[in-house]
């Protein structure tokens, strides 16, 4: 099938999937209400074969070294497959099923499959990593770019986690963990019962952002958006806390966002 843009919608709901620019939602409207910021490297998009920063571009796979682009001088930053154009698999009036062959620079070959549910009520991504030939390192998350302000007040984050990564001056976790600090930030965060942040507009919309992973990013530096992203490690992951995808074992997560009227 073909990467063209794909509209899901429920009730008052409305989503756009752009297979061909990188898999990403390209946007979320909730009565009239427009919630990701739009444009070509924004909405929200799937951070994959790895989540925010890989120290110098590199990681270390038993005795080998990879060495990644450095996207984000000194690092490599969100992965590969948000710069590629994915293919459609399957879509419904609510569902999409969207899927992207790992090719260079990843040095594995691999297949992700991303589910994009959408019900009156709520959204739900979900992506899995499968490989039928090398065990490889992967992690998986989603950079949603909230709109900080719909048109009244600025938006309200509400979490409560139970540590946050100690950042170095690099913005990559020190390996220390320490009692949460007051924003801004750039920051992750563990929730190990679970992602579960709040993001409110007053007087116009609570959206619940949850995932059973127990790491979350929220970086809130910018003046126009908020994100909040579930992902299943922290930053350098791949180094630090490594989940292997084996031809037996997929690695697979799910984030749900759901919201009412505030």
């Amino acid at each position: 099938m073909s990467n063209e843009d794909i509209t899901l919608t429920a009730g008052d709901a409305e989503a756009t999937v752009q297979p061909g620019n990188g898999g990403r939602i390209g946007g979320l409207r909730v009565g009239g209400l427009e919630l990701l910021r739009r444009g070509e490297r924004f909405g929200c998009f799937p951070m994959v074969p790895w989540c925010g920063r890989i120290r110098d571009g590199r990681f270390r796979d038993g005795a080998v070294v990879h060495q990644m682009p450095l996207n984000s001088p000194p690092h490599a930053i969100h992965g590969t497959a948000r710069d590629g154009a994915w293919r459609t698999a399957r879509v419904s009036a609510g569902e999409a099923v969207i899927t992207y062959d790992l090719v260079e620079p990843w040095p594995y070959p691999g297949r992700v499959t991303q589910v994009v549910t959408l019900t009156e009520d709520a959204l739900t991504l979900s992506m899995s990593v499968e490989t039928y030939e090398s065990s490889f390192p992967a992690q998986i998350g989603w950079h949603p770019w909230f709109h900080r302000n719909l048109g009244g007040e600025d938006v309200r984050l509400g979490f409560e986690p139970a540590w946050q990564e100690e950042r170095g001056a690099d913005h990559l976790p020190t390996g220390h963990r320490v009692d949460p600090k007051p924003g801004p930030w750039d920051d992750c965060f563990g929730m190990p019962g679970g992602v579960d942040v709040t993001l409110t507009w007053p007087g116009q919309l609570e959206l619940r952002v949850t995932s059973p992973e127990e790491w979350v990013v929220v970086y809130d530096e910018q003046d126009s958006a908020v994100c909040v992203e579930p992902q299943t490690g922290p930053p350098d992951g791949l180094n630090t806390r490594p989940r292997l995808v084996t031809p037996l074992e997929p690695l697979e997560a799910t984030t749900t966002w759901t919201w009412h009227p505030a």
